[in-house]
């Protein structure tokens, strides 16, 4: 009931359309309900221009593979001001998103952006930083980078004469920007969005980074979530940053609960067979909550140890699976064959350093992507869905072949998910922290084959093994304290012996 009543509120853009088109412009100005019964609500505004009476649209719909939104606009007809805005209608996540693009070719500049009003945005390469506006907006790189350079452009002529040195750095700014957008010196006025990433011209690479503590915001991949130039990471939000949102008490009293809970935690050592509770913060909400972990032995497998915490506050909720063994020597690679909706009810453990792929569908999930999950096969299939199909966007910018090749993929990854299609899942873990149900056990399983793997230096480095010494280690710092001595004395000597020399006396 709940989805009926959000596609009623929020209908697709195709909708609104068609709904548009079946209404008569001249039935509704003689019944006079064009606003109850167009899409689009007018609202007569104050334009804070002129201080006269404009209009503002407001159209409440849903972005396809998106959220819901709602699309504003502003215009006066006495002064011609006019206001462009987006707000997201949709829910704060429960944890912050950071979505990484590389802009190496001109084709790149197309790539879709919804930046929500908590949303900083970086160029790293310009040390360029956008703190978080009043307002959201829905543009493209390139629009971003025309946004950025009319900003900047407009007080430089004051700037000149009242700051030459800020008036030069910024000049110095904007020449960097027109060279990506392939602009003359002066800036093309009259230039038209699309024009840059047509053009024949080198541009120099760059990263476009959007961090945002609320979750709302997203830059377009092009591919799948496989493409090379697009990362996005969660994060736990910081108090600071619950507070800036509007989703954290007052701080003082926070504290106070705070302290008070510490001091009625009781320190006597809990027993393994026991569950462990630890006192904390809601990364929600910022109110105090306990997290509590269990130690869990999986047949045929390892000890593993489970977390849950469960805000009652805001009802913020997270669980995490974490191995409670050694570090394997080696890597697991582990591919399953799955062929009917029997297969989909396996128990998976998938750590938070394992990765997933699908290679009928094209589906690669990279390592550390949803972090540390024990459910069953369906569950996490489920998962990845609804993950792609609420972050993925498709915007008029994009190709027709773009959009078409990403509905595909959502209707493959649909079919496997409900094993209506044989496929393939591969787990990849190089600290063999993972597990796949062998529904077969003690007896191997015809379906399911497990492969040990040496893992690469890079893997190593990645994952911090290569600075790990647990064996000799004491001799080791004696040995460089010694060394470190040595070093220290050395030059105290060669001074002495160079002072001894050019104080000695001269005879005539």
């Amino acid at each position: 009931m709940s989805q009926d009543h959000n596609e009623e509120l929020f209908p697709t853009i195709g909708k609104v359309a068609d709904k548009t088109d079946l209404i008569k412009e001249g039935e509704a100005e003689q019944t006079g309900e064009d606003n109850d019964e167009s899409a689009v609500q007018q609202i007569e505004s104050l334009c804070m221009k002129c201080g006269e009476q404009g209009v503002t649209r407001m159209l409440l719909t849903s972005i396809p593979f998106f959220r819901e939104v709602i699309v504003m606009s502003f215009k006066c007809e006495h002064c011609g001001a006019q206001n462009n805005e987006i707000q997201s209608a949709g829910t704060i996540r429960p944890e912050g998103t950071v979505y990484t693009a590389r802009i190496l070719a001109r084709s790149d500049l197309n790539r879709q952006i919804v930046r929500s009003s908590s949303c900083e945005i970086q160029i790293p390469e310009l040390e360029l930083i956008l703190p978080p506006t009043e307002r959201g907006q829905l543009t493209t790189v390139e629009g971003l980078i025309r946004d950025i350079v009319a900003d900047l452009s407009q007080d430089q002529p004051l700037r000149r004469i009242q700051d030459e040195g800020g008036y030069n750095a910024i000049e110095k700014l904007l020449g960097k920007l027109r060279d990506i957008l392939g602009d003359e010196e002066d800036g093309e006025l009259d230039a038209q969005p699309g024009k840059a990433a047509e053009k024949d011209l080198p541009m120099p690479a760059f990263t476009v980074k959007l961090d945002d503590p609320a979750g709302n915001s997203f830059i377009e991949f092009i591919g799948g979530t496989s493409d090379p130039k697009w990362n996005m990471r969660t994060y736990p939000r910081t108090l600071e940053q619950n507070v800036a949102l509007g989703l954290v008490a007052d701080p003082t009293q926070t504290a106070n609960e705070g302290t008070e809970q510490q001091q009625t935690t009781e320190s006597a050592p809990v027993p393994d067979d026991e569950i462990l509770v630890f006192p904390g913060r809601c990364s929600s909400c910022g109110h105090p909550l306990n997290t509590y972990m269990k130690k869990v032995n999986i047949p045929y497998f390892k000890d593993i140890l489970i977390m849950s915490t469960n805000c009652d506050r805001c009802g913020y909720r997270d669980n995490e699976v974490k191995s409670g063994a050694a570090i394997s020597e080696k890597g697991k690679r582990i591919t399953l064959k799955v062929e009917d909706k029997e297969d989909l009810s396996r128990d998976i453990l998938k750590s938070e350093t394992a990765g997933l792929s699908i290679p009928e569908i094209n589906l690669e999930l990279t390592h550390g992507t949803l972090g540390g999950r024990f459910t069953t096969l369906e569950g996490i299939l489920d998962q990845v869905y609804e993950e792609l199909s609420e972050k993925a966007f498709v915007g008029d910018s994009s190709t027709a072949e773009g959009r078409n090749s990403f509905e595909i993929f959502l209707s493959n990854l649909k079919e496997v998910k409900t094993a209506s299609r044989p496929f393939t899942l591969i787990v990849d873990d190089p600290l063999a922290n993972s597990y796949v149900q062998n529904i077969y056990a003690p007896d191997p399983d015809p379906n399911m084959t497990i492969e040990l793997y040496e893992r690469t230096w890079q893997q190593n480095e990645e994952l911090g093994l290569n600075d790990i010494k647990v064996e000799g280690y004491e001799e080791d710092a004696e040995k460089k304290k010694g060394e470190h001595a040595e070093t220290i004395q050395k030059p105290t000597y060669a001074g002495a012996e160079s002072k001894e020399n050019t104080t000695k006396p001269t005879v005539n």
